[in-house]
Protein backbone atom coordinates (compact mmCIF):
# COMPACT_ATOMS: atom_id res chain seq x y z
CA UNK A 1 0.00 0.00 0.00
CA UNK A 2 2.11 2.82 -1.05
CA UNK A 3 0.71 6.21 0.27
CA UNK A 4 -1.57 4.63 2.16
CA UNK A 5 -4.55 6.92 2.86
CA UNK A 6 -5.30 8.62 6.30
CA UNK A 7 -8.42 8.10 7.69
CA UNK A 8 -10.27 4.90 6.55
CA UNK A 9 -7.45 3.32 4.50
CA UNK A 10 -6.34 -0.31 4.58
CA UNK A 11 -5.57 -1.91 1.24
CA UNK A 12 -3.83 -5.01 -0.34
CA UNK A 13 -0.02 -4.80 0.08
CA UNK A 14 2.72 -6.73 -1.88
CA UNK A 15 3.55 -8.86 1.56
CA UNK A 16 2.75 -12.64 2.12
CA UNK A 17 0.14 -14.09 0.34
CA UNK A 18 -3.00 -14.96 2.58
CA UNK A 19 -4.84 -18.46 2.61
CA UNK A 20 -7.67 -19.26 -0.25
CA UNK A 21 -9.76 -21.94 -1.21
CA UNK A 22 -10.33 -22.68 -4.81
CA UNK A 23 -14.14 -21.84 -6.03
CA UNK A 24 -15.40 -25.36 -7.11
CA UNK A 25 -19.27 -23.35 -8.31
CA UNK A 26 -19.29 -22.64 -11.98
CA UNK A 27 -23.20 -21.60 -11.54
CA UNK A 28 -21.86 -18.00 -10.26
CA UNK A 29 -19.57 -15.32 -10.80
CA UNK A 30 -16.58 -14.95 -7.53
CA UNK A 31 -15.77 -11.05 -7.36
CA UNK A 32 -12.17 -9.95 -5.43
CA UNK A 33 -12.73 -6.80 -4.09
CA UNK A 34 -9.32 -5.09 -3.03
CA UNK A 35 -11.19 -3.17 0.06
CA UNK A 36 -9.92 -1.22 2.64
CA UNK A 37 -12.39 1.80 2.21
CA UNK A 38 -15.77 2.56 3.15
CA UNK A 39 -16.80 2.35 -0.60
CA UNK A 40 -15.04 -0.96 -0.62
CA UNK A 41 -17.27 -2.37 2.51
CA UNK A 42 -20.26 -0.78 0.91
CA UNK A 43 -20.03 -2.36 -1.90
CA UNK A 44 -18.98 -6.03 -0.31
CA UNK A 45 -22.28 -5.75 1.51
CA UNK A 46 -24.49 -5.53 -1.33
CA UNK A 47 -22.99 -8.06 -3.54
CA UNK A 48 -22.57 -10.61 -0.49
CA UNK A 49 -26.40 -10.50 -0.32
CA UNK A 50 -27.25 -11.57 -4.00
CA UNK A 51 -27.44 -14.76 -5.81
CA UNK A 52 -25.16 -16.12 -8.08
CA UNK A 53 -22.26 -13.82 -7.20
CA UNK A 54 -19.76 -15.12 -4.22
CA UNK A 55 -17.38 -11.93 -3.13
CA UNK A 56 -14.15 -12.29 -1.48
CA UNK A 57 -13.15 -8.83 0.35
CA UNK A 58 -8.89 -8.33 0.46
CA UNK A 59 -7.25 -5.78 3.40
CA UNK A 60 -3.76 -5.48 3.75
CA UNK A 61 -3.72 -6.15 7.36
CA UNK A 62 -1.40 -2.46 7.71
CA UNK A 63 -4.67 -1.25 10.14
CA UNK A 64 -4.49 -3.22 13.49
CA UNK A 65 -8.24 -2.99 13.60
CA UNK A 66 -9.79 -2.83 10.70
CA UNK A 67 -13.30 -2.42 10.24
CA UNK A 68 -14.17 -5.54 8.45
CA UNK A 69 -16.80 -6.08 5.43
CA UNK A 70 -19.37 -8.39 5.01
CA UNK A 71 -18.77 -11.72 3.33
CA UNK A 72 -15.28 -13.50 2.76
CA UNK A 73 -12.32 -11.69 3.73
CA UNK A 74 -8.88 -12.47 2.92
CA UNK A 75 -5.89 -10.38 4.88
CA UNK A 76 -2.20 -10.03 4.06
CA UNK A 77 -0.70 -9.85 0.85
CA UNK A 78 -0.29 -11.21 -2.61
CA UNK A 79 3.33 -11.45 -3.20
CA UNK A 80 3.35 -9.06 -6.15
CA UNK A 81 1.82 -9.12 -9.46
CA UNK A 82 2.11 -12.70 -10.00
CA UNK A 83 1.27 -14.06 -6.81
CA UNK A 84 -1.74 -11.96 -7.56
CA UNK A 85 -2.72 -13.52 -10.56
CA UNK A 86 -1.90 -16.79 -9.42
CA UNK A 87 -3.66 -16.46 -6.02
CA UNK A 88 -6.64 -15.29 -8.23
CA UNK A 89 -6.81 -18.48 -10.69
CA UNK A 90 -6.42 -20.99 -8.13
CA UNK A 91 -9.38 -19.29 -6.04
CA UNK A 92 -11.67 -18.81 -9.37
CA UNK A 93 -12.06 -15.68 -9.85
CA UNK A 94 -13.70 -14.06 -12.58
CA UNK A 95 -13.42 -10.18 -12.05
CA UNK A 96 -11.80 -7.45 -9.61
CA UNK A 97 -12.79 -4.43 -8.76
CA UNK A 98 -10.26 -2.02 -7.11
CA UNK A 99 -11.70 -0.28 -4.33
CA UNK A 100 -8.44 0.69 -2.50
CA UNK A 101 -7.79 4.48 -1.42
CA UNK A 102 -7.33 6.68 -4.34
CA UNK A 103 -3.12 7.09 -2.65
CA UNK A 104 -2.91 3.10 -3.29
CA UNK A 105 -0.85 3.40 -6.25
CA UNK A 106 1.07 0.27 -5.81
CA UNK A 107 -1.41 -2.58 -5.23
CA UNK A 108 -3.50 -0.45 -8.04
CA UNK A 109 -0.48 -1.00 -10.44
CA UNK A 110 -0.22 -4.67 -9.60
CA UNK A 111 -4.29 -5.07 -9.53
CA UNK A 112 -3.62 -3.87 -13.98
CA UNK A 113 -0.77 -5.90 -14.39
CA UNK A 114 -2.08 -8.99 -12.51
CA UNK A 115 -5.51 -8.98 -14.38
CA UNK A 116 -3.73 -8.47 -18.30
CA UNK A 117 -1.64 -11.59 -16.91
CA UNK A 118 -4.64 -13.83 -15.91
CA UNK A 119 -7.08 -12.38 -18.81
CA UNK A 120 -9.48 -11.03 -16.03
CA UNK A 121 -11.55 -7.65 -16.26
CA UNK A 122 -10.86 -5.15 -13.77
CA UNK A 123 -12.70 -2.04 -12.32
CA UNK A 124 -11.62 0.68 -10.57
CA UNK A 125 -14.25 1.87 -8.09
CA UNK A 126 -12.38 5.59 -6.99
CA UNK A 127 -14.35 8.24 -5.05
CA UNK A 128 -14.63 11.50 -6.66
CA UNK A 129 -12.12 14.01 -5.51
CA UNK A 130 -12.58 17.48 -3.16
CA UNK A 131 -13.19 20.62 -4.87
CA UNK A 132 -12.30 23.72 -3.72
CA UNK A 133 -15.44 26.03 -3.01
CA UNK A 134 -15.93 29.95 -2.19
CA UNK A 135 -13.38 31.05 0.74
CA UNK A 136 -11.49 28.00 0.59
CA UNK A 137 -7.06 29.25 0.46
CA UNK A 138 -5.84 26.00 -1.34
CA UNK A 139 -2.52 25.44 -1.87
CA UNK A 140 -1.71 22.35 -4.65
CA UNK A 141 1.17 19.89 -4.09
CA UNK A 142 2.13 17.06 -6.17
CA UNK A 143 3.75 15.19 -3.33
CA UNK A 144 4.18 14.90 0.25
CA UNK A 145 7.76 16.67 -0.09
CA UNK A 146 6.07 19.38 -2.06
CA UNK A 147 3.39 19.58 0.47
CA UNK A 148 6.07 19.96 2.89
CA UNK A 149 8.35 22.64 1.09
CA UNK A 150 4.62 24.98 0.73
CA UNK A 151 4.45 25.04 4.77
CA UNK A 152 6.75 27.48 6.09
CA UNK A 153 4.71 30.25 3.91
CA UNK A 154 1.79 29.46 5.36
CA UNK A 155 1.85 28.86 9.12
CA UNK A 156 3.41 27.50 11.55
CA UNK A 157 0.69 24.96 13.51
CA UNK A 158 0.30 22.61 11.26
CA UNK A 159 -2.62 19.89 11.14
CA UNK A 160 -1.16 16.66 9.28
CA UNK A 161 -3.76 14.59 8.12
CA UNK A 162 -2.17 12.26 5.34
CA UNK A 163 -1.28 9.46 7.40
CA UNK A 164 1.24 7.84 9.35
CA UNK A 165 3.35 6.85 6.43
CA UNK A 166 5.40 9.74 4.55
CA UNK A 167 6.26 11.64 7.38
CA UNK A 168 9.69 11.87 6.99
CA UNK A 169 8.86 13.85 4.20
CA UNK A 170 8.30 16.90 7.21
CA UNK A 171 10.90 15.95 9.83
CA UNK A 172 13.08 18.27 8.36
CA UNK A 173 10.91 21.09 9.51
CA UNK A 174 11.98 21.85 13.14
CA UNK A 175 10.58 25.42 13.35
CA UNK A 176 7.43 24.14 12.92
CA UNK A 177 4.72 22.34 15.28
CA UNK A 178 2.35 19.30 14.35
CA UNK A 179 -0.68 17.72 14.87
CA UNK A 180 -0.80 14.52 13.29
CA UNK A 181 -3.58 12.36 13.45
CA UNK A 182 -4.00 8.90 12.38
CA UNK A 183 -5.60 5.28 13.10
CA UNK A 184 -2.26 3.87 14.48
CA UNK A 185 0.75 5.02 16.12
CA UNK A 186 3.12 6.24 13.47
CA UNK A 187 6.73 5.25 13.59
CA UNK A 188 9.85 5.99 11.59
CA UNK A 189 11.29 9.37 10.98
CA UNK A 190 8.41 12.18 11.73
CA UNK A 191 8.51 16.27 13.26
CA UNK A 192 10.14 16.32 16.08
CA UNK A 193 7.56 18.96 17.52
CA UNK A 194 4.47 17.19 17.46
CA UNK A 195 1.40 15.62 18.92
CA UNK A 196 0.48 12.60 17.85
CA UNK A 197 -3.84 12.15 17.88
CA UNK A 198 -4.70 8.76 17.29
CA UNK A 199 -8.54 8.87 16.18
CA UNK A 200 -10.95 7.17 13.31
CA UNK A 201 -13.10 8.81 11.28
CA UNK A 202 -15.73 10.02 10.11
CA UNK A 203 -15.07 13.64 11.50
CA UNK A 204 -17.76 16.17 11.76
CA UNK A 205 -17.18 20.05 10.27
CA UNK A 206 -18.15 21.44 14.12
CA UNK A 207 -15.48 18.57 15.55
CA UNK A 208 -13.04 19.65 13.43
CA UNK A 209 -13.31 22.89 13.89
CA UNK A 210 -13.30 23.09 17.94
CA UNK A 211 -10.25 20.67 17.41
CA UNK A 212 -8.55 23.28 14.87
CA UNK A 213 -8.94 26.15 17.62
CA UNK A 214 -8.15 24.10 20.52
CA UNK A 215 -4.75 23.29 18.89
CA UNK A 216 -4.22 27.21 17.33
CA UNK A 217 -3.69 25.39 13.69
CA UNK A 218 -3.38 28.04 11.38
CA UNK A 219 -2.37 25.08 8.37
CA UNK A 220 -4.15 21.94 7.41
CA UNK A 221 -2.12 19.32 5.16
CA UNK A 222 -4.29 16.31 3.58
CA UNK A 223 -4.43 14.25 0.53
CA UNK A 224 -7.14 14.22 -2.06
CA UNK A 225 -8.44 11.50 -0.55
CA UNK A 226 -12.61 12.79 -1.33
CA UNK A 227 -15.43 11.64 0.01
CA UNK A 228 -17.54 12.73 3.57
CA UNK A 229 -16.08 10.57 6.04
CA UNK A 230 -13.41 13.19 6.35
CA UNK A 231 -14.51 16.22 4.20
CA UNK A 232 -15.45 18.07 7.67
CA UNK A 233 -11.74 18.98 8.54
CA UNK A 234 -11.78 20.92 4.88
CA UNK A 235 -15.00 22.53 5.75
CA UNK A 236 -13.55 23.57 8.83
CA UNK A 237 -10.57 25.13 7.51
CA UNK A 238 -12.81 27.68 5.37
CA UNK A 239 -14.86 28.56 8.52
CA UNK A 240 -11.56 29.71 10.43
CA UNK A 241 -10.28 30.86 7.36
CA UNK A 242 -7.16 28.48 7.66
CA UNK A 243 -5.14 27.49 4.41
CA UNK A 244 -5.12 24.10 3.31
CA UNK A 245 -2.29 22.32 1.08
CA UNK A 246 -3.86 19.60 -0.99
CA UNK A 247 -1.90 16.89 -1.90
CA UNK A 248 -2.84 16.06 -5.86
CA UNK A 249 -3.93 12.21 -6.71
CA UNK A 250 -1.28 10.17 -8.35
CA UNK A 251 -2.31 8.65 -11.95
CA UNK A 252 -5.62 6.70 -12.34
CA UNK A 253 -4.51 3.42 -12.91
CA UNK A 254 -5.44 1.87 -16.24
CA UNK A 255 -8.59 0.15 -15.42
CA UNK A 256 -12.47 0.93 -16.38
CA UNK A 257 -12.84 4.08 -13.20
CA UNK A 258 -16.33 4.35 -11.64
CA UNK A 259 -17.47 7.04 -8.87
CA UNK A 260 -20.09 5.19 -7.11
CA UNK A 261 -21.02 1.80 -5.33
CA UNK A 262 -24.11 1.45 -7.69
CA UNK A 263 -22.38 1.83 -10.92
CA UNK A 264 -19.67 -0.70 -9.48
CA UNK A 265 -22.40 -3.07 -8.51
CA UNK A 266 -24.03 -3.03 -11.98
CA UNK A 267 -20.61 -3.76 -13.44
CA UNK A 268 -20.43 -6.68 -11.33
CA UNK A 269 -24.11 -7.95 -12.17
CA UNK A 270 -23.10 -7.90 -16.00
CA UNK A 271 -20.31 -9.92 -15.14
CA UNK A 272 -22.59 -12.65 -14.44
CA UNK A 273 -23.57 -13.61 -18.08
CA UNK A 274 -20.14 -12.77 -19.38
CA UNK A 275 -18.73 -15.60 -16.47
CA UNK A 276 -21.43 -17.96 -17.99
CA UNK A 277 -20.65 -17.69 -21.92
CA UNK A 278 -17.16 -18.21 -20.47
CA UNK A 279 -17.91 -21.43 -19.18
CA UNK A 280 -20.23 -22.70 -22.01
CA UNK A 281 -17.56 -21.62 -24.14
CA UNK A 282 -14.80 -23.87 -22.17
CA UNK A 283 -17.76 -26.91 -22.51
CA UNK A 284 -18.03 -26.04 -26.33
CA UNK A 285 -21.84 -25.21 -25.67
CA UNK A 286 -23.49 -21.93 -27.32
CA UNK A 287 -23.12 -18.95 -25.11
CA UNK A 288 -26.34 -17.15 -23.48
CA UNK A 289 -28.17 -14.07 -26.16
CA UNK A 290 -26.09 -10.59 -24.63
CA UNK A 291 -27.59 -9.39 -22.14
CA UNK A 292 -28.94 -12.31 -20.39
CA UNK A 293 -28.11 -14.31 -17.92
CA UNK A 294 -28.78 -18.28 -17.82
CA UNK A 295 -31.17 -19.71 -15.21
CA UNK A 296 -28.49 -20.68 -12.82
CA UNK A 297 -26.41 -17.82 -12.32
CA UNK A 298 -29.04 -16.15 -10.23
CA UNK A 299 -28.93 -12.71 -11.10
Amino acid sequence: MAGAGPDDADVPGAGPAGAGTVNRDAGRVTVLVLGGTSEARVLAADLAGRPGVRVISSLAGRVRDPVLPVGEVRVGGFGGVRGLADWARSEGVDAVVDATHPFAETISAHAVAACAQAGLPLLRLARPGWHAQDGDDWHHAGSLAEAAALLPALGTRVFLTTGRQGLAAFAVLDRLWFLIRCVDPPDGAMPANREVLLARGPYARESERTLMRHFAIDVLVTKDSGGSLTAGKLAAARDLGIPVVMVRRPDSPAAVPVPAVDDAVRWVLGQVPARAGRRDADRGEPAPPPGRAPDSAGA
